[in-house]
């Protein structure tokens, strides 16, 4: 079909069109941006920051770059997106408090754990962390793939050589197209030693990892509540855990007064907003009672929020509400999608370690083979060079008679069965190199050499030996970078019950003839001394209703809905009348509730 102009139209389908655009734009997102690759934990920005670091020489022990150098190197070379999706993934890995072991060594204002956001790129300055550089060690060796970058005119690595289980370590978040990935980090010591147990034992289970690898280990510490949802996400890559902060409580010794105070937040919760400000709102609310004023002394030394408690509250009652209401409290749901061969799949703790240990084979491998080709041809030039120092004189006269250096090349080679390389490297010969110590030298280099060979070559040709190769490294990457955990695990977790939020104080408990009920609690009960005149210790609803039995009892062991309230000597088991009890006593009114068999 075509138009009077010359055109050529092709009709085409809308909807297949946009079927497949749609699912062009899907798997562009899911494995160029949003899913970290299996095998380094990396998404494809945080490779090309670290690779366009690499570039400039930013390492560990060079001086600091200005931010704005950093990306406008990987900008112009390797990313085809904007300069703030490359400067805030390089101030992410910068953090402490959000990368349990940051890849980015920052200087000036990267932001902070209150949510202040970081200084313009043109004010702050970074390098490459010593971790970091495990992560790109032996990248010129053929380790990995090369890839073009967005012009054709310069290759990147599709994925990083890494001697560091960064998926496992430090964890990843993204949200693609019809998926999204959550993955919390771990204790780079206990990975370490679970990656060595599944190399020992390829048949090791869930249960045999959590031997080494005991749960998530995050950056700013806290407290976890429980296994279950450990066991489940490394099971089945799924599960939810449930983090809080860590907390104890202070006594003033003057005043006797108590402060809840909190030295490590959930992760990932904005202290300022959510801790201070938020809990503050809480209090104002009503929502949380039994706190009298609420504070901020965090500095460069940690972070210290305190809870002042009110003198007539319990702390533990006040903590528990703020772990109830506040996110003092949060669940962390675990969600290990990651790109395995290009596809987003579903991850357990095994398969995690599995993937990392074949992609550590695999560069071992290549690794190998490049040092052994280097090798070799390294010996090649070494022995020619032994056959021009055991004939040195007839090679002297040989080139001092040639004209050109083609003609003496040409005459190395066939006078002594020389290839071209061992000519043009004895024609690039020093004379010192004729001196004895020097022919001893190169005697001694040949033999190492060949002693390496032997040895590269028993690698490739033993898969056990690699494999202690690569038990080693990861022990050595333990020893060098492994601390202690911060997370704590505590394997005692249940629900919150409600006598969990209200305080064990002794009451009196009150039923009148027509059978209302009331709480009081006992300390508004004075006792009468000699020569008193007597106080009225309660009052009733109505006036033709009287006091007909009274009971002193402690509020959360007597009104349980949840216990039988026989435990306590106080009539009826049935679940409907110890509800209306426990409403009752937990309003602190009356209410007109009448059991149908006399107490």
């Amino acid at each position: 079909m075509s138009e009077p102009g010359g055109e050529k139209i092709i009709p085409i389908n809308i909807e297949n069109e946009m079927r497949t655009a749609y699912i062009d734009y899907s798997m562009s997102v899911i494995v160029s941006r949003a899913l970290p690759d299996v095998r380094d934990g990396l998404k494809p920005v945080h490779r090309r920051v670290l690779f366009g670091m690499q570039d400039l020489g930013v390492l560990s022990n060079r001086s600091y770059k200005k931010s704005a150098r950093i990306v406008g190197e990987v900008l112009g070379k390797y990313h085809p997106h904007g300069d703030g999706s490359v400067y805030d993934a390089m101030v992410r890995m910068a953090q402490e408090w959000s990368l349990r072991y940051p890849l980015v060594d920052g200087q000036g204002n990267f932001g902070s754990i209150d949510g202040d956001p970081p200084a313009a790129m043109r004010y702050t300055e970074a390098r490459m962390r010593k971790i970091a550089e495990e992560v790109l060690a032996d990248l010129d060796k053929e380790t990995v793939d090369m890839r073009p970058n967005f012009d054709d005119t310069l290759e990147e690595p599709s994925v990083m050589p890494t001697k560091i289980p960064c998926l496992l370590v430090n964890g990843s978040a993204g949200i693609a197209v019809g998926m999204a990935t959550n993955m919390a980090p771990h204790n780079l010591s206990e990975v370490c030693d679970g990656i060595v147990a599944y190399i020992d034992n390829k048949d090791i289970d869930t249960d045999g990892l959590m031997q080494h690898i005991k749960g998530p280990d995050f950056p700013t510490g806290g407290v976890i509540y429980g296994t279950a949802g450990i066991r489940e996400a490394y099971e089945t890559g799924r599960g939810k855990v449930i983090l809080r902060g860590k907390t104890h409580v202070e006594e003033d010794p003057k005043t006797g007064r108590e402060s809840i105070v909190c030295t490590e937040i959930p992760y990932q919760v904005n202290k300022a907003d959510k801790l201070h400000k938020g809990v503050a709102d809480l209090v104002t609310d009503k929502r949380i009672e039994g706190i009298s004023d609420v504070n901020d002394y965090s500095d460069r030394d940690g972070i210290r929020l305190v809870y002042d408690v009110k003198r007539d509250a319990m702390s533990s009652v006040v903590l528990n509400q703020l772990y109830k209401h506040s996110e003092l409290q949060v669940s962390f749901s675990i969600n290990s999608i990651a790109l395995v061969g290009g596809r987003p799949m579903m991850l357990g703790l095994k398969a995690l370690i599995s993937n990392f240990v074949e992609h550590r084979h695999d560069v071992v491998v290549r690794r190998t083979r490049f040092d052994l080709r280097k090798a070799e041809e390294r010996a090649h030039i070494l022995e020619g060079l032994l056959i021009a120092l055991d004939h040195l004189d007839a090679v002297i006269a040989l080139i001092r008679a040639s004209q050109t250096p083609d003609e003496a090349r040409e005459g190395l080679m066939s006078s002594f069965g020389l290839s071209e390389i061992q000519a043009r490297a004895i024609l690039d010969m020093r004379l010192q190199r004729l001196t004895g110590l020097e022919r001893d030298k190169i005697r001694d280099e040949h033999a190492e050499l060949m002693k390496l060979i032997a040895y590269l070559n028993s690698v490739l040709a033993d898969e056990g030996l690699r494999m202690q190769i690569i038990k080693d490294e990861t022990l050595e990457v333990k020893e060098k970078y492994g601390d202690k955990r911060r997370t704590q695990i505590v394997h005692s977790s249940g629900d919150m019950r409600m006598e969990d939020l209200i305080a064990d104080d002794a009451v009196v408990v009150t039923i009148s003839h027509l059978g209302y009920i009331k709480r009081t609690s006992l300390n508004e009960f004075r006792t009468q001394g000699r020569g008193g005149v007597g106080t009225r210790g309660s009052s009733t609803r109505d006036e033709d209703s009287s006091s007909t039995s009274l009971w002193p009892r402690t509020t959360t062991t007597c009104w349980s809905s949840r216990r039988k309230v026989a435990a306590t000597g106080c009539g009826s088991t049935t679940s409907r009348r110890a509800t209306a009890r426990a409403r009752a006593v937990r309003s602190r009114t009356w209410c007109n509730w009448r059991p149908k068999t006399k107490w």
